[in-house]
């Protein structure tokens, strides 16, 4: 697990529980901000989920990395 699914995660939990507690007490910008934060972590999970499955797609890739410096030799 990434950094940014681990913080999506608990910005998720968060932020249903700040929406639930605004939702009881009939606090409508607590809810709206706990909404808002869930929204939040839901995206950072996304983000999370995408660059672990670019890094498996890389490191199971069988194709030789090249550095950007190599790359820029070649097209010279």
């Amino acid at each position: 697990m990434n950094k940014d699914r681990a913080k999506g995660k608990v910005d998720e939990v968060v932020g249903s529980a700040k929406r639930q507690f605004g939702n009881l007490t009939g606090d409508s910008t607590t809810e709206a901000k706990g909404a808002i934060q869930q929204i939040k972590g839901k995206v950072e999970t996304a983000v999370g989920n995408l660059k672990e499955a670019v890094q498996d797609a890389r490191d199971k890739s069988p194709a030789p990395r090249e550095t950007n410096a190599e790359a820029e030799r070649r097209h010279r």
